[in-house]
């Protein structure tokens, strides 16, 4: 598997370097300051253990600032203000049932249960404020259970998570790069070496370990080995992902598991390189290529309408809603900001609509009068709704897009990293786009939020793990 050039050197030693002070000693080290790592942060501040935070770039971001920020959890407070009926049960279904099976049932089970008291605690402990999405469900999920801060983003969930550090003084070390690891003769990780931006490199000693780092996503060479159906799609990811946390686990033996799992999307502007969220397409909205055809039932998921969309001609398509549709969409602010960048297209008529697709006009008469049946579906199995789609039409053209991968480091329900054998390692833990998530080994796999629902779970999960080695180690 071909390893990125940043991939840590393993450094076997019963002590870290003599030129590291006393001091340079930290309970728990957490490597990556996304949502995962500014979670566990947070819930080992809560528990009474020190940590410090590892960050590679000058602001912590990572793929949680580049997501729509919406995170499903079930029997939440805010949840249950807004009357709805759910539980980790349900959710765990819902997970199971869109990977077919296929999703780790041992994480299923834990992520289901760990994320509604996560967000909980981020709001009781740390104020993060949490609403529920209202008006339309995404795809796979049973009830509404979409979870998002006030500014309905990735950039405005990582900015209240990182204030959130700040207020209770979490050390937060941006701009370093873990460069060394440090593993003693029992496989027990005794610290780590950084570098930093002057090129000096400097040394943190741990008792243990939370690698809440990245996937592989940005790793061209991983991807067409590991994902070759996503070989010539964008990159619309961070790019940190550069599968490093793998490439580390593989030097200190560490089990990997379900690397074909990730999430794409099939709704990224071109040009201008915008997420266009896919509740257009939950509400009516379709996606017809350059033939003016509708070729794939949107309603079974953004993530697998990636290969869908590059399968067309160019690897393009068109989103087609209409005013009502647009109505929901100005909700967002992602959506906002590509429209005023140009993406979203106004045609006042079919005939429009078809010379800016460049399609027959014909065609597209009978694609848009297939979106609706009283059967409930079309004559190709595909969904229909109940409103048909009219004049004025907005259309937005879209490619499909590798956001991050869902496979890494196999870890067990408590986080652990597990080994060859399936044994843990003594005090090495891994979450988010470092460990394997709940999407099984296809791009079909993926629910819409697995992939912030396994950082927020996970980093919770892993805090909890880590506070209770330090509690056993003294």
């Amino acid at each position: 598997m071909n390893a990125p050039m940043s991939t840590p050197r393993i450094c076997h030693a019963e002590h870290m370097p003599g030129t590291v002070a006393q001091d340079a000693h930290v309970p728990v080290l957490i490597v990556g300051g996304g949502a995962c790592g500014l979670t566990a942060a947070l819930m080992l501040h809560d528990a009474g253990v020190d940590c410090a935070v590892l960050e590679r770039d000058a602001t912590p971001l990572g793929s949680s600032a580049l997501s729509s920020g919406f995170i499903p959890a079930p029997g939440t407070q805010a949840q249950r203000a807004a009357g709805i009926d759910d539980s980790p049960e349900r959710f765990a279904a819902d997970i199971s049932a869109k990977a077919k099976g296929r999703a780790a049932p041992h994480l299923v089970q834990a992520y289901a249960q760990a994320i509604g008291p996560a967000l909980d605690a981020l709001q009781a402990r740390h104020g993060l404020q949490w609403q529920v999405l209202d008006g339309f469900l995404y795809p796979g999920h049973s009830v509404r259970r979409m979870h998002a801060t006030p500014e309905k983003t990735g950039v405005g969930l990582m900015g209240r998570l990182a204030n959130a550090v700040t207020a209770v003084d979490i050390p937060l070390i941006t701009e370093a790069t873990v460069r060394e690891l440090w593993v003693n003769a029992q496989q027990r990780v005794i610290g780590v070496g950084y570098g930093r931006p002057d090129g000096t490199l400097e040394h943190l000693a741990c008792d243990a370990l939370i690698l809440a780092c990245n996937g592989f996503g940005g790793n061209p060479a991983m991807v067409r080995e590991l994902l070759p159906e996503m070989r010539d799609a964008l990159f619309a990811g961070h790019t940190g992902n550069d599968g490093s946390a793998i490439a580390w686990g593989q030097a200190l033996g560490a089990r990997l598991a379900d690397l074909g799992g990730y999430q794409g999307h099939g709704s990224w502007a071109i040009p201008q390189g915008a997420l266009i969220s896919w509740a257009l397409m939950m509400e009516g909205g379709i996606q017809v290529n350059a033939l003016g055809e509708r070729f794939h039932d949107e309603t079974q998921g953004y993530s697998e309408a990636s290969v869908h969309v590059l399968a067309q001609p160019g690897g393009v398509a068109w989103n087609v809603f209409d005013a009502p549709i647009l109505a929901l969409a100005r909700s967002f602010p992602d959506f906002v900001d590509a429209e005023a960048a140009g993406a979203v297209k106004h045609c006042d008529s079919v005939q429009a609509l078809a010379a800016l697709i460049g399609c027959e006009e014909s065609k597209l008469i009978a694609t848009l009068a297939s979106t609706t049946s009283a059967s409930g579906q079309n004559e190709d199995n595909r969904r229909v709704f109940a409103r048909p789609l009219q004049a004025p039409f907005c259309a937005v053209k879209v490619t499909g897009a590798l956001f991050h991968t869902q496979g890494g480091l196999d870890i067990d329900a408590q986080c652990r990293v597990l080994g060859q054998t399936g044994q843990p390692f003594p005090n090495l833990l891994a979450a988010g786009g470092a460990a394997r998530g709940v999407s099984g080994d296809a791009v079909w796999g993926y629910l819409s939020g697995n992939g912030l629902l396994s950082a927020v779970a996970g980093g919770y999960i892993a805090a909890n793990t880590a506070a209770r080695l330090n509690r056993q180690k003294v």
